[in-house]
């Protein structure tokens, strides 16, 4: 009896020895588990914050950008800029234009807003009581134009914001810095209005050295800085430059309050991010307690130790299935970990490229635009059909996209006229970008009064595929019948650079345009390797793929 209680004793002592080591191992794989996926889960919020962020500050730079030599008195001052600033999808609440007036000038002003249709010409303060005349000595900013113009904010243009202390601080700091600038958080369209923050662009004419106004976008704060679902790790919250100790949080219908955060429990961790020349910082709290998940989980599989200690076979099962479980969850959120950092580079990248793409364009077109009004409607276009190609991309998660498609209506001129003939071929995403400018460019620079009769195609687009693999070879002919080199619109300096070296560079192939008896033609020829790069789609395939545990 002694013996079998000395073993059903040194059993049970080993038992508790081996459950209690299996708490504590749980207990700290699960507090640094759960750590390191609140930390990845916060890093990619807080990136995805500030593309936000960076986007919209963009938006406005790229606006004040492309106006030249404004005049101030003028309330369509948006209007050439409307198809630009809204292909941009940054869900701005207004976007407006803010001129800078001379006191004598009140007059004209408030007789151009009236002519514009908005119901309040006159010119006033933010609480809509208008200026005593003569009672200003010094300029005043002046609201002139917004967009979109509804019943809500029609009634907008002609306040003055120099009574409002966050709109007239925010417009101040911009003239002194000439950059875009932030505001406070402030509630906008009116004084209960959603709480949001306003980012002012200045313009400054060609040789002046004061801004003649302002471009200005207003976002509502819940969507643009404290976005997160029910299902994240975390909630968030601004710290409010406004008051110190406080903070702004938004609840599940997108409503903006404020908080003490002195009141309660300090942040998990905090992240800034920039905005409007100034930083922001936002702080995480953890929905969850990992230090008391992490207890429970120890105390249940404690239990689960002594309850089979007089089962050694059970009680070694149980650690090594355990042990297996918590290996594939590590070896799945590690996976998961790098596939995230891959697809987030990945991403990096892509942007980079597009940013890039698009800085060459606006500067070439700027740059050979003789004409600034052709240069603009140069300019916007060419940004759409970057825009389509990069729509039709993401709905095909960046695996290609099918080269008829690079031929709709929203990004080629005339797109219903032109006659598209070849194979039903997807091309890569690198190619669709050089293929989406290219067709742009031509159809851009068709004659439509020698080109096109009535609603019948005399511009046709066809390619074909010869050889065999590995050795296709893609043959994309353009042909506009009907005119000659003396009457077609010739191409522009950019157009030529696209045509000649850029897109058959790109491709690796060549290309060669020249005149007929009866028409233009356009030829380009490059490897079907190139075209379709399935290097590139077999490495966006493998980063999108799900994350599977590894089987033991």
């Amino acid at each position: 009896m002694v013996r079998l209680g000395f073993i059903i004793g040194f059993i049970a002592l080993l038992g508790a020895l081996l459950s209690g080591l299996a708490a504590y191992r749980v207990h700290d794989q699960e507090l640094a588990l759960d750590r390191i996926a609140l930390a990845r889960a916060i890093d990619v919020h807080a990136s995805l914050v500030q593309d936000r962020l960076t986007e919209r500050e963009l938006l406005a730079r790229v606006a004040s950008g492309l106006f030249r030599a404004p005049s101030v008195l003028k309330p369509s001052m948006l209007e050439p800029l409307r198809s630009a600033i809204y292909a941009f999808k940054t869900d701005f609440v207004v976007a407006g234009w803010v001129a800078r007036l001379q006191p004598n000038e009140l007059a004209a002003a408030q007789a151009a807003i009236a002519a514009a249709g908005f119901p309040k010409p006159q010119i006033r303060d933010y609480s809509d009581k208008p200026f005593a005349p003569g009672s200003l000595t010094h300029p005043i900013d002046v609201l002139m134009d917004l967009e979109p113009r509804s019943d809500e904010t029609k009634a907008l243009p002609g306040r003055s914001y120099d009574q409002d202390p966050v709109r007239s601080a925010m417009l101040a700091r911009a003239r002194i810095e000439k950059r875009s600038v932030a505001s406070d958080p402030v509630p906008l369209l009116r004084g209960n209005g959603p709480i949001g923050v306003i980012v002012a662009a200045p313009v400054i004419p060609e040789g002046a050295t004061e801004p003649a106004g302002f471009v200005t976008f207003s976002y509502e704060l819940a969507t643009l800085m404290l976005t997160n679902d029910d299902m994240s790790l975390f909630s968030v919250a601004l710290r409010d430059p406004r008051k110190e100790g406080g903070e702004l949080v938004a609840n599940d219908q997108g409503i903006v309050s404020t908080r003490m955060g002195a009141d309660g429990p300090a942040p998990s961790a905090t992240r800034t991010v920039s905005f409007g020349g100034r930083d922001w910082q936002l702080g995480y709290y953890a929905k969850t307690n990992s230090a008391r998940r992490a207890e429970q989980t120890a105390i249940i599989v404690a239990a689960i130790g002594f309850a089979i200690t007089a089962m050694v076979c059970g009680l070694f099962g149980y650690v090594a299935y355990n042990n297996l479980r918590l290996s594939r969850e590590i070896q799945v959120r590690i996976g998961f970990e790098r596939r995230l950092t891959a697809v987030i580079d990945e991403l990096n990248h892509r942007v980079k490229n597009i940013l890039a793409v698009i800085q060459s364009i606006v500067t070439r077109t700027l740059r050979h635009g003789s004409d600034i009004d052709v240069a603009r409607e140069l300019l916007i276009g060419r940004i759409h059909a970057m825009s389509n190609v990069v729509s039709l991309l993401s709905e095909s998660q960046w695996q290609g996209v099918k080269l008829k498609g690079l031929f709709e209506a929203r990004a080629i001129p005339h797109a219903d006229r032109i006659a598209v003939t070849g194979p039903d071929i997807a091309v890569s995403a690198r190619a669709a970008q050089s293929l989406s400018l290219l067709f742009f460019e031509l159809a851009s620079h068709s004659d439509e009064g020698l080109s096109l009769v009535g609603k019948h195609p005399h511009i046709t687009a066809n390619w074909t595929v010869t050889g065999d693999a590995p050795e296709e070879v893609f043959h994309f002919r353009w042909e506009e019948f009907n005119t000659s080199e003396a009457t077609r619109r010739p191409d522009s300096d950019f157009g030529l650079i696209l045509l000649d070296r850029v897109a058959p560079e790109a491709l690796g192939g060549t290309a060669k345009r020249f005149f007929t008896d009866v028409s233009y033609v356009y030829e380009l020829t490059a490897p079907m390797e190139t075209v379709v790069d399935m290097t590139e789609r077999d490495r966006t395939d493998k980063i999108s793929a799900p994350v599977r545990p590894a089987r033991g």
